[in-house]
């Protein structure tokens, strides 16, 4: 779907919502960049079908209108995992519509989210994970002027980081020197919806730090790197896609399977559980809103021991 055509073709008064909607998103909820967009697209696509059906401003939708989006995108050939965040979506805007007296009532309060299959996250075994943070790739490397040894302690750091806290890839990247508490191996962390939390590391991240701050970052620090804790060859803060590459890289070099940032987020998790880690705790580490988002490791968990009682056990 062409977001901004199908934007410039709703009537006046649905434009003017879905506008004022992505402005509150993201500057009264706080909501990420990526958030916005992705509501604002569905918010986009519900508006087009009402006015396909008839309606020119907020106040005509209702939960059959809705329910009918819904199930036309499902005909479409939509995925149920991606109905879930549409509904949510929809939600969302009926109840700020509401707030905000452009709808009379709320429809989106008695729209059901649809159920989809949800996933078990993929997740390393323990000796897989400290094979991976050892093993960053050197192909990066020799693909640039900057010393090997430099871009080497920068991607040992990386990994570290990224299994010893757990962090999400854009809060890795978001990071500065002042957030790392050294003293305290403790790192700041600004999460979603800008709220701020303390996650601890242990003393492998913290040598790996200690290496490419004192050895690593002064060789590819520019003017404009300011306080970034990771930049990129040029001295920029590192983005995403290379910090991606990096884990996929180390994954390869450790001839294990294709491994992303938040295959480590999820094997930390998963990790800390099995040790014997209170669920709350894992929750709090990792930033997650609802204990329900951190549940699904107790699955993961389950399952890991349950192939290992059918593995061992004499009468599996």
């Amino acid at each position: 779907m062409n977001t901004q055509l199908h934007h410039e073709s709703l009537p006046p008064a649905m434009r003017d919502a879905v506008d004022e909607f992505g402005l509150h998103l993201a500057r009264v909820d706080n909501r990420s960049g990526h958030t916005v967009r992705a509501y604002v697209g569905d918010v986009v696509s519900l508006l087009g079908h009402a006015a396909r059906h008839g309606c020119t401003t907020p106040a005509e939708l209702d939960v059959a209108l809705l329910r009918g989006w819904l199930a036309a995108l499902l005909v479409a050939g939509a995925a149920r995992s991606s109905q879930a965040r549409r509904a949510a979506a929809a939600r969302t805007f009926t109840a700020w519509a509401h707030r905000a007296g452009l709808c009379p009532t709320d429809p989106g309060a008695r729209l059901a989210s649809p159920r989809g299959h949800r996933a078990l996250p993929s997740v390393l075994r323990a000796d897989q994970a400290a094979q991976l943070v050892v093993a960053p790739d050197p192909s990066q490397a020799t693909r640039t002027a900057v010393p090997a040894e430099a871009i080497a302690a920068r991607d040992r750091a990386v990994l570290e980081l990224l299994y010893a806290t757990g962090v999400r890839v854009s809060e890795l990247c978001g990071l500065d020197r002042a957030d790392v508490d050294a003293g305290r191996r403790v790192v700041r962390v600004l999460g979603k919806g800008a709220k701020e939390r303390a996650v601890p590391y242990g003393i492998p991240a913290q040598r790996a730090l200690d290496g490419w701050l004192n050895e690593g970052r002064p060789r590819l620090a520019a003017p404009g790197s300011g306080d970034a804790l990771f930049i990129g060859v040029r001295g920029g803060r590192v983005q995403q896609t290379v910090v991606r590459r990096i884990v996929a890289g180390a994954a390869r070099a450790a001839g294990l399977p294709h491994t992303s940032p938040h295959d480590l987020r999820h094997s930390a998790a998963t990790h800390l559980l099995d040790g014997g880690a209170d669920l709350r705790a894992v929750q709090d580490l990792l930033g997650h809103s609802s204990l329900s988002s951190t549940q699904i490791y107790t699955h993961v968990s389950t399952e890991r021991l349950r192939a290992a009682f059918n593995q061992a056990h004499p009468r599996a």
